[in-house]
């Protein structure tokens, strides 16, 4: 059996900024993260074991820096973080910003902002708990229950699939002829080329293992992206999640990873699919 990764697989450059800014800082002083820095397991155990602490709550936080996640906070929840007298290591991915910073002149221009993502996603409610009036969708069929509005501002959770983002908006048009719509390219480009790096290795592939955090949103469209070519597709947090008949009949496996998985954890599930391989052949 041949183990062939992913032309595009693993960390993108914002997760793994973020978590040298967190992992630098914490090495100085006592920091605490408002909520998982990236969803994936193995590198919230990695902080944990540094002394960096994590809390969901600002008024949980007891040390005096708190570090905003990849995924971005509303200026609402950096006021209440200032309010008590805390100090902000920024971690925010750049792609990130340069959402929220769309979403903010779609709505300063006059457009009713739609955000197509995943509602409750940390990085949603970030985009959009500053602002007055919004609609999240989820799926295509949610644009039926919009109401009229004169202009439309359509912009992503940047983990979204981009086509999703184009069919959102083209449905909204098509529902209300006479409302202008504007696009904002929210889309992270990394995740896009992950998104169709995957589906290229799905349709060459018996079987595909993806790496990644149970609750990631983007691991979890990569597995959807395979399992469009490909009948065996598994999510894995790790080696030891691996099981020998998901690659019985397999000639050929692929591998691909989520953008917040770990170089390690992604090198040490492929060295067990190829230990898999090995022990078939003999």
């Amino acid at each position: 059996m041949r183990v062939v990764r992913a032309s595009h697989l693993g960390m993108c450059f914002g997760v793994r900024g973020a978590i040298a800014k967190v992992l630098r800082t914490g090495a100085r002083e006592p920091l605490t993260v408002l909520g998982e820095l990236v969803h994936n397991e193995s590198v919230l155990e990695q902080l944990a074991a540094r002394g960096i602490r994590l809390r969901h709550e600002v008024a949980e936080v007891d040390t005096p820096t708190v570090a905003i996640t990849a995924h971005g906070a509303s200026d609402r929840r950096r006021a209440a973080v200032h309010e008590r007298g805390l100090r902000i290591l920024d971690a925010t991915c750049p792609i990130v910003r340069a959402a929220h910073r769309a979403v903010t002149a779609l709505a300063h221009d006059g457009f009713h902002p739609v955000i197509v993502g995943t509602p409750n996603h940390v990085e949603v409610r970030g985009l959009t708990e500053d602002l007055d009036e919004f609609d999240v969708i989820s799926t295509p069929g949610d644009v039926e229950r919009l109401s009229p509005r004169a202009r439309f501002g359509v912009a992503a959770q940047t983990t979204q699939p981009i086509e999703r983002l184009w069919q959102v908006a083209s449905l909204i048009q098509r529902r209300f002829p006479q409302s202008e719509v504007r696009v904002a390219e929210t889309v992270c480009v990394p995740t896009r080329l992950r998104q169709e790096a995957a589906e290229a290795l799905a349709a060459a592939c018996d079987v595909v293992v993806v790496v990644g955090g149970a609750h990631s949103n983007n691991t979890r469209e990569l597995c959807a992206r395979c399992r469009r070519h490909c009948g065996r597709v598994f999510l894995v947090q790790d080696a030891g999640d691996l099981r020998p008949e998901w690659f019985e009949g397999a000639r050929v496996a692929g591998l691909t990873a989520g953008t917040s998985t770990p170089d390690a954890v992604i090198d040490e599930v492929e060295a067990a699919m190829r230990d898999i391989a090995q022990r078939r052949v003999a």
